[in-house]
């Protein structure tokens, strides 16, 4: 079964860093683009980092400049780093992938099961 595995997150305080990993597991043909996605409570989810394996990178208006994604679509994994943290990052992060499963060859939207990243103040 086709699914993306996150790992990372945690607490961190204001000004610190952390990193996310995603990684595909099962049986994937190919991988056509990575990225996250977070949502704070009460809030609606928003686009926090995007990349397509033909390169095309998009930032979230609240993260440019403090987060860099990169994609491996070999190894069909992902990687995010972020970099001077606000307690208003503090949301579960969520993976997304457009894969495509050995088994129908058609590309489908994937989410991972969400990591917490918590920045104190």
């Amino acid at each position: 079964q086709v699914r993306l595995v996150e790992s990372g997150g945690g607490l961190v305080q204001a000004g610190g860093s952390l990193s996310l990993s995603c990684a595909a597991s099962g049986s994937v043909l190919r991988l056509g683009a990575m990225g996250w996605y977070r949502q704070a409570p009460g809030k609606q989810r928003e686009l926090v980092a995007y990349k397509t394996v033909m390169g095309s990178t998009d930032y979230g208006d609240a993260v440019k400049g403090r987060i860099t994604i990169s994609v491996d679509d070999v190894e069909k994994t992902g990687f995010l780093l972020m970099n001077s943290l606000k307690p208003e990052d503090t949301a579960v992060y969520y993976c997304n992938a457009i894969l495509t499963p050995l088994s129908t060859e058609i590309p489908d939207n994937y989410w991972g099961q969400g990591t917490q990243v918590t920045v104190s103040s």
